[in-house]
């Protein structure tokens, strides 16, 4: 204890952030004010003592991974959102879906694999009825009752309950009973009205995608929430959104995990030519953990940081690594270079360089199986 005690004094020696480790290290919480402080600050050793102190105090040094498979079931879509590299229109010679048939016989090979949660998005589909998605639910949770089905984003589920003709409620409440277990927390991209109809002409606002989570939550659904960064936003951006998301999961407690998402910048129309710097997607994830303190789980996504980067994220607030994945198809579009695909091995191999005990869990971040060693 002695020498980390060394080591983290070192780290913040004249960082002009002490003050906020010690709102850290006794519990306290910290305002917008002091999220720009650190946001302001070049000490990045000061920023990942910091939040490293405010992951241990939640999660001590497990660290942990899902197995889990990305399926998108179409990307046909009625929006066009400037960001987006992924979304299609029907001439497109280039889009695609998806049968209900050809998801099960991908389900069911996961299946097979282990995993124990599908991850489930697509666009807004221009004529894809209501019973198609409960028919999907239900075919997929047929396979096996332990088979966790998470799926679709706020704005899906807007447009899923306008074909329903009912309310957000009531269609996510049929969703519930037809097998959705949590739902995904895409669509978050950056609060801001301004620099949302910049990168986002047309889809829900901030306000109505916080209240599908909370919708989501008050019927006794879980889900995550996200936040795309390194485009046009600025940092006091970055602060608003994470604000936001702090005040619904006071009131609802319904979240589970945050996941920062780096920009990709292939292949749309904003004019940003590169993904976030290393140095930017640290201190993002760092701030993230050390001002959502009622949030359990952070997420180092290793699909838009690069394993290596994920892996450094660890010691900085960040305790997951997201999953296995099998197919990615939204990142890479948009000119992610990383694989599409990890394996468990590969997954608890870049846990314990990190110097962390990997975790296999579930959907919901609870335990399955802890890796006390390599060999176990």
């Amino acid at each position: 204890m002695g020498s980390i005690q060394i080591l983290l004094e070192a780290a913040l020696r004249n960082s002009g952030l002490e003050d906020i480790f010690e709102k850290v290290a006794t519990g306290q919480r910290i305002d917008e004010d002091d999220a720009g402080r650190l946001f302001g600050s070049n000490n990045l050793n000061a920023l990942g003592a910091i939040a490293d102190l405010a992951n241990q105090r939640r999660n001590g040094l497990h660290a942990s991974y899902i197995l889990n498979r990305y399926i998108n079931y179409s990307n046909y879509c009625i929006l066009s959102c400037q960001f987006c590299a992924f979304a299609r229109k029907k001439r497109d010679s280039d889009g695609f879906q998806l049968s209900i048939d050809e998801m099960v016989e991908k389900a069911r090979d996961a299946l097979q694999r282990g995993v124990t949660e599908l991850h489930i998005v697509g666009g807004l589909h221009p004529s894809l009825p209501f019973e198609h998605y409960v028919e999907m639910l239900q075919a997929l949770k047929g396979l096996s009752p332990l088979l966790r089905l998470k799926c679709f984003t706020a704005i899906e589920i807007l447009h899923i309950s306008w074909l329903a003709r009912k309310s957000v409620v009531e269609t996510l409440q049929i969703l519930k009973e037809s097998g959705l277990d949590s739902l995904t927390g895409g669509g978050a991209e950056i609060f801001r009205k301004e620099v949302r109809s910049l990168i986002a002409k047309g889809k829900e606002s901030a306000s109505e995608y916080l209240d599908v989570h909370r919708q989501w939550h008050l019927i006794g659904g879980r889900s995550t929430c996200t936040m795309l960064y390194g485009h046009i936003e600025s940092l006091e951006d970055r602060i608003d959104h994470l604000r936001q998301l702090r005040a619904l999961q006071d009131e609802t407690h319904g979240f589970t995990g945050f996941i920062p998402l780096a920009y990709q910048p292939g292949n749309n129309s904003i004019p940003v030519h590169h993904s976030p710097t290393g140095f930017d997607s640290l201190r993002t994830l760092a701030i993230s953990r050390i001002f959502l303190d009622n949030f359990d789980h952070l997420t180092a996504y290793w699909i838009g940081l690069g394993t290596k980067l994920a892996q450094v994220a660890l010691q900085f607030g960040a305790d997951d690594l997201h999953g296995t994945i099998q197919e990615e198809h939204i990142f890479h579009m948009a000119g992610s270079t990383s694989p599409q695909s990890q394996t468990e091995s590969e997954m608890i191999k870049a846990i314990l360089e990190a110097g962390r005990i990997p975790v296999q869990r579930d959907t919901f971040y609870d335990r399955i199986r802890i890796h006390e060693s390599a060999g176990s």
